[in-house]
């Protein structure tokens, strides 16, 4: 079997750029979150916990799956659409 990420280097992703479909409400909410999880949850890896607390978004290869917007459930600080049509995860197989 392969592993996830083997699978996802097989997908493309088209960036909508200056265009985000993602993005974090209030930056502040998440260095004061207690546990984090959209930067263990998020299965592509947008989330990235810095040293100082701080969470950073990067939706470049974003699956479109929504974990974010569920997973962030202590303080509903994520804002999330669709990307415009044409852009985001273009699935290979599938």
């Amino acid at each position: 079997m392969s592993k996830v990420e083997e699978k996802l280097f097989q997908d493309r992703y088209r960036v909508d750029v200056g265009r985000p479909h993602i993005a974090i409400k209030n930056a502040e909410l998440c260095a004061q979150c207690s546990n984090q999880q959209c930067t263990v949850c998020c299965p592509a890896g947008c989330y990235t916990a810095e040293a100082n607390g701080r969470v950073v978004l990067s939706t470049d290869g974003c699956l479109e799956c929504g974990t974010c917007r569920i997973i962030c459930d202590e303080h509903r600080n994520v804002e999330w659409e669709w990307p415009r049509g044409g852009f985001g995860i273009l699935f290979k197989f599938g």
